[in-house]
């Protein structure tokens, strides 16, 4: 395994399964030689959502950046804005979907990597 140094503007965006006017910048996952976080940025445009889903293993954070959504956490919705931070354990149902008039955008972490939405 090697140290990895870019530019953020150097990644693709994606549009990941389940994931609609919703694009993710992969930055480091195991791809990259890490064996314990999946790490991207996520810009949604307005009305973009991604699906309710759980990942069995994985664990996520959210960090909001810019804009504003709803997160979905096992079937109750929340409002989040920027400087929302969000922790998701492994089998809770969850969504999040841009509710507001600009792009929301936040980063996420998880871990382990494997158990992430990659795309097709």
């Amino acid at each position: 395994m090697k140290a990895k140094i870019f530019k953020a503007a150097e990644a693709d965006w994606i549009e990941a399964p389940g994931h609609h006017s919703a694009f993710s910048k992969l930055l480091i996952n195991e791809t990259d030689g890490s064996k314990y976080f999946d790490f991207r940025v996520s810009s949604y445009q307005p009305k973009g959502y991604c699906e309710v889903h759980t990942h069995q293993i994985a664990e996520n954070i959210y960090y909001i950046l810019r804009g504003e959504g709803i997160m979905e956490l096992d079937g109750q919705r929340h409002l989040v804005s920027p400087g929302t931070v969000v922790f998701i354990p492994a089998g809770v149902e969850h969504g999040i979907a841009n509710t507001g008039f600009e792009d929301l955008i936040f980063v996420v972490a998880a871990s382990p990597p494997q158990d992430m939405p990659r795309p097709e």
